[in-house]
């Protein structure tokens, strides 16, 4: 008798997720539902900024602004949080358009009962600098983002084409402490076939964490610690500019998704193990 079984695609595959906590269900549902085996291991803490005094000051007088730009989930939650926070809500937003990076982003932002005037075709910052649908020239661009910066492209460009860009900080983002038990010891045994990053910052602080659990206090040569622990193990970007930053961390990346996006990091998984 033939069997019409057709295994899933990652079947056998363990998956090691290095999202924050509370952001990686999503993703680890995708994974598992094409088979793998997922080991969360977050690389990344999600917090309130050191101080919301610029965040404040800045929703005060949203009257100000011509565009709002978000360019992560943690950007729009915590800015519109902290506008409830404040006393307000959406309807002191009238007259700004609002521009957002990302699918995730912008589902974020419908689950607030707003639709973005914009997004840009490829969910990366770039992208939104060379499609942006308006003139900047004197306009008033809010830009709540991560407390330690980032995005520099947008700004600058942004200011080029004569825009007044506000940056605030409305949330920060942290190493975590320690290694989860279970992926220490999958890492340690060898047994994870895959390591997925979604941004720059979890491959740093993925990083970190490796050097402080394995490395052992300076006597080995840190770099090449992380380089053995890592051999045979597909490191898989979800961009770019995660991409980048695995090239100079890890020395290597094995794969890219081509939609920047956990559908395309999933489908890239897909594409290099099945």
């Amino acid at each position: 008798m033939t069997s019409n079984f057709s295994p899933l695609p990652l079947n056998g595959k363990t998956i090691l997720v290095t999202r924050s906590a509370g952001q990686s269900s999503q993703f680890t549902q995708l994974l598992t539902d094409v088979g793998a085996t997922v080991i969360e291991m977050p690389a990344l803490e999600i917090a309130a900024p050191s101080s919301w005094e610029d965040l404040d000051f800045a929703i005060a007088n949203l009257s100000t602004f011509d565009w709002l730009i978000l360019t992560s989930s943690n950007a729009v939650n915590y800015f519109f949080d902290r506008l409830l926070e404040q006393g307000r809500d959406v309807r002191n937003l009238e007259g700004v358009k609002i521009a957002v990076v990302g699918e995730k982003t912008s589902q974020s932002l419908k689950q607030r009962s707003l639709q973005p005037d914009f997004i840009p075709p490829n969910f990366v910052a770039d992208s939104l600098v060379a499609n942006f649908p308006a003139e900047l020239l004197g306009k008033r661009v809010l830009f709540p983002r991560v407390e330690s910066g980032g995005r520099e492209v947008l700004v600058k460009e942004f200011t080029a084409q004569g825009a007044e860009v506000v940056e605030v900080a409305a949330y920060k983002s942290c190493c975590p402490r320690n290694i989860p038990l279970e992926a220490k010891i999958a890492l340690h045994n060898r047994t994870v076939d895959a390591i997925t990053f979604a941004s720059s910052k979890t491959v740093k602080f993925f990083c970190q964490l490796l050097e402080q659990t394995f490395t052992k206090n300076g006597n080995e040569n840190q770099s090449q610690a992380i380089t053995d622990l890592l051999q045979g193990v597909c490191i898989a970007s979800i961009g770019p500019q995660t991409s980048k930053t695995c090239l100079s961390l890890i020395g290597r990346v094995d794969v890219e998704a081509e939609e920047y996006t956990l559908d395309g990091l999933t489908q890239a998984l897909i594409r290099v193990m099945e």
